[in-house]
């Protein structure tokens, strides 16, 4: 095939601005052009700069279809790859226009160009057979007989394709030409003169086709004629051209059409036969039968629309004559679409990962859908599934892109298997579809975040350092290093008082970074730290990190490590035989104490004292008398330590009893401490004596010195006794002598205030009063503390009502309560106003003062008894009446 165009290859550039419909680029090439041919400046008319097109990756993006061009990456310039033919690309389809896309990334934008490949001249006429034999018979084939000739086609378009016929000279044959259509012609070769054939038995004739180029390009035919005798009469059709529709989808074997011819001659030159003479496209020969018969033609293959749309069949009816004559029609076969093909959707670009804080409107990818039917058949809607987060819009007449319609959570979704459906328009519809796969790459947005707000670990004490306390773990959602976490004891998060001195948590633990294991640094101590709330940090790897926090409550929990402890004894305590408590050492207490023959039973002589550093039951002490053991003259209190008298003290017990008392804890194992108490047995008024004279923190309750140091202390009180009672006889004197002084000094004021009466004696004592007023009197008594000695109060004397009923009626006054070791009150003395308060017993030749004492209280001891004179009123301030050694009496 020859090709006759110039060297110097022209691009026409028809048009090379954006389109008024949304920015395509259009050039023009002709076809054939050489490799490496500048189609159009690309860069410059995308309006890039110079430099631009290479930084931001302009390339071209194929379709499914060889595109013959290319960008050239310096220049931006779109060049001819390979070669170029318009035949091959689009047929006969004018013009032929290919759709390009261009991107160009940072951002990514997609352009399309159209470039239209122009026909050049390449292609010859060429005719299907380069000889054609015919037969016509003399004389009987008479002047303007016509006889169809199978035309040339030719591959080009336009003007290129415009063929005009040349008949070469001779005498008997013209050349008759009719156009059914601008593209269709018909051929006749019609007979002028009639043949001889004894002049000429073979004609031979040369049909030359001619196309419009320039230059033109021929293609040429060899008619053969032979001239035969007698049958004269063609078979004529009684039509010239027969049409009919059939879809795309007619099955094989179905009927085209039926064509009818005649014969007027008769005999042997009336029958004939129907053949297909030709058929255009040649290319379609197989795809239709004729019966020779009936002439029914029926469908031998299948027919496509978006192949050919319309077949053109020449039909031949030839009789048996000799030479035998045909007559010619044509059949014209119009396909009608039919909706069977599927859209198209291919992928042109797709950027993956996409970040999860990628921006709403991010393009993911670039999508082009076509569809090969047409009409309604061809027109194809999209749709993404699952509607979120992703959605389509439309770019182009066939082209999309995939955007970010909302925010995307890498923790929630990782990845998306994103579903682009087409359907397009028939009925059926017919759908396709195209998956994309976009994985969601990890941006830290997600802090570290305990399964706690607050660990609660109970720790034992003297636990060993480097034991594991607890596990605590953080979850971070994101991936990688985002999620990696690592822990920390944070600063300032928390410590405690240790010995006085502030400490840190993280002296006393540590967090395992990796695993979150709490360690412990030093062995805990429950008497120093009780509890330790501190923080703990959770940081991952991110950029920027991000971090969480938890608090962590330790509980050390105690361990019986801590034996009980003796204490020393209190200061205050009662008369004669009353409780004292017990010295504390570090192994066993050697403690004695007094106590009077025929003291009652329930008596306390004692108390022991005890602490434990521990807490809880550990700290819970329980007190046991070791020996003697069976049926003892004194038991001790379960839980409160007192030692009292189990029944009465008889002179058979002993003068002195040796007691020895386990304190003991609940722990396990117990811890347990031993005291040693030796209570003397001694009349009443030396139990006295030998606690009154007593020096130290706590009378009536000494540590013992020895079995000699007893002895002595027993002939001490035998002599005490007696001076006891040479002072009672003096104190005697003195009492006579302040009582007649005071009722000279107070007797006005006494009017003034009581009324007329006489000045009342009143006495007191550990055993009850002799002698007191006549005056009505009452009692109350408070204890509280250690001391157990009871308070005698009488109410101020006042003047009896007048008459002598007033005496009649006086009620005998109550005996004074015992003040020897009352036992405690179940519940708190009232708050009200002290009556008048008489005086409370005292060791022998003391003197008291009371220091909650109102005007005209004065009192002394002498004869073994409390002597006291009431010359008015007495007004306590609002202060409980207590025992005198409670209030602390000082002693004179």
């Amino acid at each position: 095939m020859g090709v006759w165009w110039a060297p110097a290859v022209r691009v026409l550039v028809l048009q090379a601005a954006w389109a008024l419909g949304g920015g395509q680029v259009r050039y023009s090439v002709p076809e054939e052009a050489k490799a490496g041919t500048v189609v159009g400046r690309l860069a410059q008319d995308l309006g890039l700069e110079a430099g631009e097109a290479e930084a931001r990756r302009l390339r071209l993006v194929a379709q499914g279809r060889r595109a013959s061009v290319e960008v050239s990456g310096a220049s931006g310039a779109l060049v001819v790859s390979s070669r170029l033919d318009r035949e091959e690309l689009c047929g006969k389809s004018a013009p032929c226009a290919l759709r390009l896309e261009v991107l160009v990334e940072r951002p990514l934008r997609v352009f399309h160009v159209e470039l239209e490949v122009t026909d050049i001249n390449d292609n010859a006429p060429l005719f299907p057979a380069a000889r054609k034999n015919l037969s016509i018979a003399e004389f009987t084939t008479l002047p303007g007989s016509r006889f169809p000739l199978e035309g040339a086609s030719d591959a080009d378009i336009g003007a290129n394709a415009q063929l005009s016929y040349a008949l070469s000279p001779n005498e008997h044959f013209t050349l008759d030409v009719k156009s059914s259509d601008e593209n269709r012609k018909s051929l006749f070769l019609v007979l002028v003169k009639p043949l001889d054939r004894e002049s000429v038995a073979v004609h031979r004739l040369v049909l030359t086709a001619s196309d419009g180029g320039r230059p033109p390009l021929t293609g040429t035919v060899e008619l053969v004629i032979s001239v035969l005798d007698a049958n004269d009469n063609a078979p004529q059709f009684n039509q010239s051209v027969y049409k009919a529709q059939l879809p795309e989808s007619a099955t094989e074997g179905t009927l085209v059409a039926r064509v009818n011819a005649t014969d007027p001659d008769d005999g042997i030159n009336k029958d004939f036969s129907y053949s297909i003479a030709s058929l255009d496209p040649a290319g379609n020969r197989d795809l239709f039968t004729i019966d020779p018969k009936t002439g029914e033609i029926r469908l031998t293959g299948a027919l496509d629309f978006e192949d050919v749309h319309l077949h053109e069949i020449q039909i031949e009816a030839r009789d048996k004559g000799t030479p035998p004559l045909s007559g010619h029609c044509s059949v014209e076969l119009e396909v009608l679409d039919v909706n069977d093909n599927e859209p198209e959707v291919w992928v042109t670009s797709l950027s993956v990962p996409v970040p999860e804080d990628a921006a709403v409107g991010t393009v993911v990818a670039l999508l082009s859908v076509s569809d090969r039917d047409s009409g309604a058949n061809g027109r194809v809607r999209c749709a993404v599934w699952p509607a979120s987060p992703f959605g389509l819009v439309a770019t182009f007449a066939g082209s999309y892109s995939l955007v970010l319609r909302e925010a995307l959570d890498r923790e929630r979704v990782a990845e998306y298997e994103v579903e682009v459906r087409a359907e397009d328009g028939g009925a059926p519809p017919l759908r396709a579809s195209r998956g994309v796969r976009v994985p969601v790459s990890d941006v830290n947005d997600n802090a570290p975040a305990f399964a706690q707000a607050v660990y609660t670990v109970l720790a034992r004490e003297n636990n060993a350092a480097g034991a594991e306390l607890a596990r605590l773990w953080a979850r971070d959602p994101d991936e990688a290093g985002n999620g990696r976490v690592s822990y920390s004891v944070a600063e300032g998060g928390g410590g405690a008082v240790s010995g006085g001195v502030w400490r840190s948590a993280s002296s006393y633990v540590s967090v395992d970074a990796e695993s979150g294991r709490l360690w412990a640094l030093q062995p805990l101590d429950y008497e120093e730290l009780q509890v330790l709330q501190f923080e703990v940090r959770a940081v991952d790897a991110g950029e920027p990190p991000l971090c969480g926090n938890a608090t962590v409550q330790l509980f050390v929990v105690d361990e019986n490590d801590n034996a009980p402890a003796l204490l020393p004894p209190a200061g205050g305590g009662p008369g004669p035989g009353a409780a004292g408590e017990a010295a504390s050492g570090p192994g066993s207490g050697a403690l004695w104490a007094w106590a009077a023959w025929g003291a009652p039973a329930g008596q306390v002589v004692a108390k022991i004292r005890a602490v434990d550093a521990d807490s809880g039951y550990n700290a819970w002490l329980r007190y046991e008398l070791w020996e003697p053991r069976g049926k003892g003259p004194f038991r001790v209190g379960l839980y409160s330590g007192e030692v009292s008298t189990a029944r009465a003290l008889e002179e058979a017990d002993g003068p002195r009893q040796r007691l020895v008392i386990v304190v003991r804890d609940h722990g396990e194992p117990a811890r347990s401490v031993t005291a040693t108490l030796s209570v003397s047995l001694v009349e009443g008024a030396e139990a006295a004596l030998a606690a009154a004279g007593s020096s130290g923190p706590g009378p009536g309750l000494r540590a013992a010195a020895g079995a000699e140091g007893d002895a002595a202390a027993a002939a001490a009180a035998s002599t005490n006794v007696w001076l006891v009672v040479a002072i009672c006889a003096v104190s005697s004197l003195f009492l006579l002598a302040v009582v007649l002084y005071g009722a000279s000094r107070w007797a006005p004021r006494a009017a003034v205030l009581s009324g007329p009466g006489p000045a009342t004696l009143v006495c007191a004592s550990e055993v009850g009063s002799w002698s007191y007023s006549q005056r009505q009197s009452r009692s109350l008594c408070v204890t509280d503390g250690a001391g157990k000695s009871d308070l005698m109060v009488f109410s101020p004397n006042f003047p009896p009502p007048p008459g002598p009923a007033a005496k009649e009626t006086q009620p005998e006054p109550p005996a004074l309560l015992d003040t020897v070791s009352a036992p405690p009150l179940p519940r708190p003395f009232p708050r009200r106003p002290c009556p008048s308060v008489a005086l409370v017993a005292r060791p022998p030749g003391r003197r008291w003062r009371w220091p909650c004492s109102a005007p005209g209280a004065r009192g002394w001891w002498s004869l073994g008894r409390c002597w006291r004179l009431l010359t008015g009123p007495l007004h306590l301030p609002l202060c409980p009446c207590r025992s005198p050694l409670t209030l602390g009496v000082r002693e004179e």
